[in-house]
């Protein structure tokens, strides 16, 4: 893939504000509603927004911070707007985008041909953690690899939104985006009225309705649960709000058992059996006999249930290869592989590591780039290259000639920016936004998602768990 040329930082895109100063017109009946509220009221509604969060206990993890780490969300009053035209290009580049992956991961570990065709170095994917030797031969039922998918989108400069990244493994947040709407909606209840916002209500009826289409038996007779690594996980709180409004059994690994490599669920009335789990555990802790020995939160034999076809497990185990960032640079050529497609949104221009080239064009511009570990996430292992020092330069310097294969770098991107509610007034901070993508017998696309917040004036940097935010994302009818 062409990597990125030139390091003049861009001015950002503004969500509510054209080039020349006027409002954007989605904006117009926002900004004419907001001034005359005024102020204070809206500091008023954001408080009560604040207190509802508070009373249904919806927090999160800060790692490393001093005053503790359970937090309340962080929510900005103020609603994303995206025009209804804009989403229909999301919603057609998104599909395409996971059904590109969801054939990559079946090819990948059935015939491989992406790999003997050399539209990836086979070496690129055999080196990845997250790639499951296990997985090599095993039929998943209806071929369904990814169920969940969670991509992070940003606008460039130009206006046009690119894929970030893309979360495969068990991508976390939706919780937030609901409990965002329902806040949202008694927030501005006339103004969310007045716009004619698309709803995210079924979102939870949808993700029950795609565990039950992968099952290997009758839609309607699927026993769907929920696994969760259990109450001090930091999502737990999503685990069990999903849980609840799918109306399924939240359960834990002591909660199953395998026999005769089927699996089954302990209830007061006897064990019952088990045909699609919804995983929120990561592979290596979801059987102890395949994967780590010492984990306390999977189910021991489940693979060989697995392997036999026996039960479903959404996503698959080993789906985690097609999100590793340097496979990520790849995507458009997975795409016009299997679909014979140029890709509807683009990707971030990325220069792999493992290309001499590029990596020497990386060591020599550390100043400029933005460099992250392919398999880490919330913002973790990364170097920000104009906000870094030397000392920072440095050390990364090292780790990527340890380890090239372990990095990726692109362009510093200056995210968009879009208005909050902050200290009793208007300001800008940068945002992404996380769309939930659903993928059963069809495709499904929730209209809205997490708009995620950098709340610290100038950051790049909108993961929650290291200071940021979110606000409701509101995508128009018209």
């Amino acid at each position: 893939m062409a990597a990125a040329s030139g390091f003049q930082l861009a001015v950002p895109y503004n969500e509510s504000v054209t080039a020349e100063g006027s409002p954007r017109t989605h904006y117009s009946l926002l900004n004419s509603r907001l001034a005359e509220l005024g102020p204070e009221e809206i500091s008023k509604r954001q408080q009560a927004a604040d207190a509802s969060f508070l009373q249904q206990g919806i927090t999160f993890t800060v790692y490393g911070a001093e005053e503790g780490t359970e937090k309340i969300f962080p929510y900005d009053v103020l609603p994303r707007l995206v025009t209804a035209s804009e989403w229909d290009t999301l919603e057609r580049g998104l599909a395409q985008r996971i059904t590109a992956l969801n054939l990559f991961l079946g090819d990948l570990y059935h015939d491989a041909k992406i790999l003997s065709d050399g539209v990836i170095p086979a070496d690129l994917i055999y080196s990845c953690k997250h790639y499951r030797r296990e997985m090599r031969g095993v039929n998943v039922s209806n071929g369904a690899y990814l169920t969940v998918v969670g991509s992070d989108l940003i606008r460039m400069p130009d206006g046009k939104f690119a894929v970030l990244e893309d979360n495969l493994r068990v991508p976390s947040g939706v919780s937030y985006m609901l409990a965002n709407r329902q806040v949202a909606k008694r927030t501005f209840p006339m103004i969310f009225r007045d716009y004619g916002v698309r709803s995210i209500d079924h979102y939870s009826q949808d993700l029950l309705a795609c565990l039950r289409e992968i099952a290997s038996v009758p839609p309607a007779d699927a026993n769907v649960v929920l696994i969760t690594p259990g109450v001090y996980n930091s999502a737990y709180f999503e685990h069990a709000f999903l849980a609840r409004q799918m109306g399924i059994q939240l359960t834990e690994g002591r909660d199953l058992v395998v026999h005769d490599n089927f699996v089954y669920q302990r209830t007061t009335a006897g064990l019952r059996r088990v045909d699609v789990i919804y995983r929120r555990i990561d592979d290596d802790f979801i059987d102890p006999v395949a994967y780590r020995p010492d984990s306390m939160l999977g189910v021991p034999g489940i693979m060989n249930a697995y392997r036999a076809g026996n039960v479903v497990m959404a996503n698959a185990l080993g789906t985690g290869v097609a999100d590793d960032k340097a496979v990520y640079a790849y995507v458009p050529e997975i795409i016009k592989y299997y679909l014979q497609q140029d890709p509807i949104i683009e990707n971030v221009p990325t220069y792999v590591l493992e290309r001499p080239k590029e990596r020497e064009h990386v060591l020599q511009n550390l100043d400029k780039l933005v460099v992250k570990a392919v398999g880490e996430s919330g913002g973790y292992g990364m170097l920000i290259g104009p906000h870094s020092t030397k000392a920072q330069q440095d050390e990364f310097r090292e780790k990527i000639l340890e380890n090239p294969r372990n990095y990726i770098a692109q362009p510093t991107i200056s995210l968009s920016v879009g208005p909050c509610f902050l200290d009793g007034g208007v300001d800008s901070r940068h945002l992404d936004l996380r769309v939930y993508v659903l993928n059963g017998k069809k495709v499904r696309i929730t209209p809205g998602g997490l708009t995620r917040v950098a709340l610290k004036k100038g950051s790049l940097v909108v993961n929650s768990s290291q200071g940021g935010g979110s606000k409701d994302t509101w995508v128009l009818h018209r």
